[in-house]
């Protein structure tokens, strides 16, 4: 997904805004905030794979140690 949004954020920057209609315009904003929130939300997927790693770890741990009793 990351090559996917740097892609899209290359293809954006790109544009000419200066060219573009109003329709194209709000289009292009749409699309940049569409962008943000995906990048976002991709952070916000990274950081929940992280806490699951470490609850993961715990909860085996927890298992391991209960097992060994």
């Amino acid at each position: 997904m990351a090559d996917t949004i740097a892609e899209t954020v290359d293809l954006l920057y790109t544009i000419d805004q200066d060219n573009l209609t109003l329709d194209q315009q709000i289009a292009l904003g749409t699309a940049l905030a569409a962008l943000a929130q995906a990048e976002r939300l991709e952070q916000i997927n990274e950081r929940l794979r992280g806490i699951h790693q470490v609850l993961n770890t715990w909860s085996l741990r927890a298992a391991t140690s209960v097992d060994s009793r």
